[in-house]
């Protein structure tokens, strides 16, 4: 096992890419390319970086050359062959072969496409323009590569000594919120923390210490490369992503109305099984609920990543029972800035109604907070969200107003479509 403090201290990170691989990504990135290289190739997106945190600095805190030699090196990025026949070989959700030849083959040739970054005050701006499957790639590497440097920029300043507490403070953090979760029957959870984690090296340690600690109760890593080299279950479905691009390319308030729907068809023909999970609160879950078509029901489960996860919850259980469908056989999983207490109630709450799994994100691959001078290490909320299709402007409403994004008439025109009504605001950290 690497020892992080005295690999930080000895060689400063230059033997230490952010982002090492093309594989360093998250499995559900990988899914939605798939099927967006083979029906979108052509729709011309753009990506920015939104750094909700407005307190956060981040132009003060890194360097601008430091920040494109990290986004510089990525670009010369290819999968090796052994990464290729991992993909082409290996068994994802229990199906061999999950990636077409065509696919294959042009992933085999991908290289990230060019970047562009300017400075705004405190604040980066950074934008990927181009064709929707290669812009796509540089969401999660670009969040990586933001959120370590920030860190490496306070950790440059520590001693050795220092680092090695630091360390075992936070491994320590981990340890005791995994001997928690140990004391749930029936526990699933997996490792959703590529996007914020506070380094490579750290999230591969989390992963490490789930497998060490949690033994069955832990499912695998969204992360591709650890789940590759560890040789665990890659875990990952569906984003926000799909059905804000499709919304964009509607024609008018009909194909609007029907765009999460179309999405969720066209994955319904290229996955089965437990990839058949619903994102539902793209434009709001008590809407897309009521709207559903019935052959959504019996779709595996859904996935709560906004507003009061107890309320999406028990929408669905009540969406399911509606339907004729048993939610005791169905799947709800959490994934919105988890904690081991927030994990520990939902737990509580929904044990034995449901099969319950949970994706554990930012608090396992970041939680520093409290372990530096100023809480300078705290992790921050920091997205990468397409703005743009086919010069259209995109819009998330979410089911918290703190996530919202878009022009504000379009965000209007989505409420009307989508019939949101008033929301409760939740805070967002992470």
């Amino acid at each position: 096992m690497t020892e992080i403090a005295k690999r930080v201290y000895d060689h400063a990170w230059r033997i230490d890419p952010i982002v090492r691989s093309l594989l360093d990504t998250d499995f559900y990135k990988l899914m939605m390319l798939q099927s967006v290289f083979q029906r979108h190739a052509d729709v011309r997106v753009e990506f920015s970086l939104i750094n909700r945190s407005k307190d956060v600095p981040l132009a003060k805190l890194i360097d601008e050359g430091d920040l494109r030699a990290q986004l510089d090196h990525i670009r010369t990025l290819r999968l090796s062959r052994g990464e290729g026949t991992w993909l082409r070989g290996n068994t994802f959700y229990g199906k061999r072969a999950m990636f077409s030849h065509d696919f294959m083959t042009w992933l085999e040739e991908f290289q990230m496409p060019d970047y562009r970054l300017e400075r705004r005050g405190d604040q980066y701006e950074l934008t990927f323009e181009g064709s929707w499957p290669e812009v796509m790639m540089w969401e999660i590497p670009a969040l990586a590569v933001l959120m370590e440097l920030r860190g490496r920029a306070v950790l440059n300043g520590m001693g050795y000594f220092e680092l090695q507490v630091l360390y075992a403070r936070a491994m320590t953090r981990v340890w005791e919120k995994i001997e928690r979760l140990r004391r749930m029957p029936d526990l699933r959870i997996s490792d959703f923390g590529t996007r914020r984690r506070h380094s490579f090296l750290w999230q591969d340690w989390c992963v490490q210490a789930m497998l060490e600690g949690l033994g069955d109760k832990f499912q695998g890593s969204s992360n591709c490369l650890i789940a590759m080299r560890r040789e665990v279950e890659a875990i990952g479905t569906n984003a926000h992503e799909l059905p804000m691009i499709f919304a964009a390319l509607a024609k008018d308030d009909a194909e609007l109305a029907d765009a999460p729907y179309k999405v969720l068809e066209n994955w319904h023909d290229d996955y089965d099984g437990n990839l058949r999970i619903i994102l539902p609160d793209t434009y709001g879950t008590e809407g897309f609920l009521k709207r559903a078509p019935d052959w959504l029901a019996s779709w595996t489960g859904i996935r709560v990543d906004s507003g009061a996860p107890e309320t999406g919850a028990e929408a669905a259980i009540a969406w399911w029972k509606s339907k004729g469908q048993d939610p005791r056989e169905k799947l709800i999983i959490f994934s919105d800035g988890l904690d081991v207490d927030k994990i520990e109630a939902l737990y509580v709450q929904f044990h034995g109604r449901v099969k319950l799994g949970f994706g554990w994100g930012t608090l396992l691959t970041n939680d520093f907070r409290g372990l530096a001078p100023k809480d300078a290490l705290a992790p921050f909320s920091l997205v990468c969200k397409a703005i743009s299709a086919n010069g259209h402007p995109t819009v998330k409403l979410s089911d918290n107003p703190a996530k919202a994004m878009g022009p504000a008439d379009q965000v209007e025109r989505y409420k009307r479509v989508f019939g949101v009504g008033a929301q409760v605001a939740e805070p967002v950290t992470v």
